[in-house]
């Protein structure tokens, strides 16, 4: 199967969601069937879960053909890892304030040379040992899928070094923070926003990088295609919830 990394690398644009509070395999599942979204990121930044959750949401997006990876913040070496192991395509870093940071961050993602990974082959990663131990070392550090955000100033000052980094595959807006640390939040359409998330997409264009999104609205989403970005998140599984049951009371009008 085409990992959502390969489908990126080739140039494709995909739909995202999120699921940040009822990390559950149904919810994954429910997406699946309703067809439209490529895959999802897990926000562990915001919300936490247990392994038996995260491996079950993983197992349930390799069953429907659906790409998915962590984000989080650039915590700990033991955490990136532990994701990787449980079956996560890939780690997103939050937060990240310039480009030591950043390369730190993809360092514990990747197996040395490159980085200082630790091996072990029993994880869902090297599929339970049943993986060829010299190909899973060979071939992981180019498999696996690292993002870093651009939501703080020092992010988006340090956004064309950070592109440069050798096992960082895509710099991802994060429109709510950035906006508040360029003053103008919540207006998700001001000029000054716009002026920055340009300037990460010129970043990654020079250094052949992907970069995504969470997309606010659909005409943020628009914009943002235009700009080239290839991964846009569409909300969350709160907020689909949310709007599902505010289109039920609508339904049925006369009952509330």
């Amino acid at each position: 199967m085409t990992t959502f990394k390969e489908r990126l690398v080739t140039g494709e644009t995909l739909n995202f969601f999120a699921l940040a509070r009822l990390i559950h395999p149904i919810a994954v599942e429910m997406y699946s069937l309703r067809g439209g979204f490529d895959g999802f990121w897990v926000d562990l930044e915001h919300s936490q879960a247990t392994a038996d959750q995260l491996r079950a949401v993983f197992m349930t997006a390799r069953a429907n053909g659906m790409g998915q990876f962590v984000r989080m913040a650039p915590t700990g070496y033991h955490e990136v890892t532990q994701y990787l192991e449980l079956g996560a395509e890939g780690v997103m870093a939050a937060q990240i304030h310039n480009a030591d940071q950043a390369a730190e961050f993809t360092s514990w993602a990747k197996f040395p040379p490159q980085g200082i990974r630790g091996m072990n082959t029993g994880g869902a990663d090297c599929g339970y040992t049943t993986r060829d131990a010299s190909e899973f070392y060979a071939q992981s550090n180019s498999e696996n899928f690292v993002a870093i955000q651009i939501e703080t100033l020092g992010s988006l000052e340090q956004a064309n070094q950070i592109a440069a980094l050798d096992g960082v595959d895509q710099l991802f807006v994060g429109p709510s923070d950035l906006s508040i640390a360029l003053e103008v939040y919540p207006d998700f359409h001001s000029e000054k926003l716009w002026d920055a998330v340009a300037a990460v997409a010129a970043s990654c264009k020079e250094h052949g990088k992907s970069w995504g999104a969470v997309a606010p609205d659909p005409a943020w989403a628009e914009r943002a295609a235009e700009l080239g970005c290839q991964l846009i998140s569409m909300s969350n599984e709160v907020v689909a919830l949310k709007q599902g049951v505010d289109a039920i009371k609508g339904n049925f009008d006369g009952r509330f």
